[in-house]
């Protein structure tokens, strides 16, 4: 018997997924650096995630370790479920623990892309976000890389990350935008982005949903992901955790259960 997907479905990419997708940024070492103290129970997380929990989008970054989270989700999950989203993201890099420089340059871009699909033992990135519009190269160049690995095969769909009103038009007009991920929580309560997204009837997958638990001091999780999921059917939030019992109250919240 399947199980019910996590805060309903959504369309993301050409695919229904469960609305409550899981990050995995905090599947790593501390400063987003380097492999976890305990890579088994990561593992295990990703696995009941899916497997337990039947989340079906997975939302990861080549950044997180860097490259540790990309292999963590193949040696867990592969072969894939064919109900399983995996969206990653490309266009930093990590010089250091803490730190993230925007690196769009196209050369750049296309070696990554290319890496994720050997990491993640991919044919195809269904969904690949550019993870920050670089400053230095001109959005156009950024976007036509992905653009042109989508027309080759090797990305289905394109997704922005941390964008403005101003980013999200530019970006309109070079490519078509399958989602938007920016911070958005209790904490964080004001995006217009938000309401662009509704408007163009593209997913909004909030970061940072629990506003890295600050949102649920006291165990509270239904609270900040109850007004999350009220914003709009378009919302789907990503928490992460690699606590396996942390992650049980944050799917029983997407389903309207108890607050701890």
């Amino acid at each position: 018997m399947s199980v019910p997907a996590p805060g309903g479905t959504i369309e993301i990419a050409g695919r229904t997924v469960s609305r409550l997708g899981f990050g995995t940024m905090r599947l790593t070492g501390p400063g987003v650096w380097g492999d976890p103290d305990d890579r088994a129970q990561a593992l295990a997380v990703l696995r009941s995630a899916v497997h337990t929990f039947g989340i079906t989008h997975i939302d990861t970054a080549d950044a997180y370790g860097p490259h540790t989270v990309e292999h963590l989700i193949k040696d867990a999950l592969h072969p894939y479920p064919d109900s399983l989203l995996i969206a990653t993201k490309v266009g930093f890099a990590r010089p250091a623990p803490n730190l993230w420089v925007p690196h769009g340059h196209p050369v750049h871009l296309r070696a990554c892309v290319e890496a994720s699909l050997r990491r993640l033992g991919l044919e195809r990135l269904d969904l690949c976000y550019l993870h920050r519009i670089d400053p230095d190269v001109p959005l156009a160049d950024q976007l036509g890389t992905l653009n042109a690995m989508c027309d080759e095969g090797k990305i289905g769909h394109i997704g922005l990350s941390k964008i403005t009103p101003e980013d999200f038009a530019l970006a309109r007009k070079e490519v078509s935008v399958a989602a938007v991920q920016n911070v958005l929580n209790i904490h964080d309560r004001y995006d217009p982005v938000v309401e662009l997204c509704r408007d163009a009837a593209i997913p909004y997958v909030p970061y940072r949903p629990l506003d890295a638990g600050a949102a649920a001091l006291g165990g509270d999780v239904a609270t900040p992901l109850g007004w999350l999921l009220a914003r709009g059917s378009h919302i789907a939030p990503i928490p992460g955790t690699r606590n396996p019992e942390h992650l049980a109250r944050i799917v029983q919240a997407a389903d309207g259960g108890g607050s701890t």
